[in-house]
């Protein structure tokens, strides 16, 4: 088996990478930072989202596995002390290949087109203040928002910054995208719809700002400013990222865990 292995950087996940390297070599697993097999995340949700990023040009041919080194996360299964069981059920058993959707994010600027993955959520703010940019579904005019930004997640996504917004928690079988207001101004003049809206697949956005306004634009981690943009176009993306699990551990539970659950 081919790995590749990422870590936080602090010196409790440099720690943990030192041992599942140890451990993996007495497996026979090859390291492989450029053509691996699996992808190992150790950190929390954050680093996984790195991985995804590093690696997403082949999520065709590779599974993320997230060891975090707190609690554990929306991406992440194992715990800081199980490496030795992880190591052992991946040289002893076959995964169960849990596919998530993605976003498919499509600018267009004065500079050409640019296409983006996201694996939680694509943001847009104005640099300068309120934002403001025509709303399109299936090129037919939706709404003008006026306010903060807008936030436009997958389902795995829906429990970070959209669920801070009022949106809904999407399980991650569901292949749809959600659109999530920050902070639109309603009133006798301006007015937008005021809660998300969730699109399925073949279903797209475009979202249409003002071409000489500055642009803060999100994708998962990642922010970029920009100007001269004509139009955002957001889709569910034909690629998923894949996930390996060796024991079950569902999303409601994660969910609960997460939100609910006071231990």
């Amino acid at each position: 088996m081919k790995y590749a292995l990422l870590d936080r950087g602090d010196r409790l996940s440099r720690a943990l990478s030192e041992e599942f390297r140890a451990l993996a070599a007495l497996k026979g697993f090859t390291p492989n930072e450029s053509d691996p097999d699996i992808v190992v995340s150790i950190g929390g949700d954050g680093t996984l989202l790195q991985a995804f990023h590093r690696f997403k040009y082949q999520l065709d041919q590779v599974a993320f596995i997230g060891v975090h080194t707190g609690h554990l996360g929306f991406y992440a299964d194992w715990k800081k002390d199980e490496l030795s069981e992880l190591v052992d059920i991946m040289a002893t058993s076959e995964p169960r290949k849990i596919q998530y959707p993605l976003l498919q994010v499509e600018i267009t600027s004065s500079a050409g087109k640019s296409i983006h993955l996201a694996l939680n959520e694509f943001s847009l703010k104005s640099v300068d203040g309120t934002l403001v940019a025509a709303l399109h579904i299936n090129d037919e005019p939706f709404e003008t928002f006026r306010g903060d930004g807008i936030v436009i997640s997958t389902p795995s996504g829906s429990t970070g910054y959209n669920k801070s917004l009022g949106g809904a928690v999407i399980h991650p079988s569901l292949e749809a995208l959600q659109i999530a207001e920050m902070a639109s101004i309603n009133n006798r003049v301006y007015r937008t719809l005021g809660s998300s809206v969730i699109l399925p697949k073949h279903h797209h956005c475009d979202i249409i700002p003002d071409q000489e306004v500055k642009l803060l634009i999100g994708i998962d981690h990642q922010v970029m400013r920009m100007t001269g943009v004509s139009s955002i176009t957001c889709k569910v993306a034909e690629s998923k990222i894949t996930f390996a699990r060796h024991r079950p551990f569902p999303f409601w539970n994660r969910v609960r865990e997460a939100f609910i659950d006071a231990n």
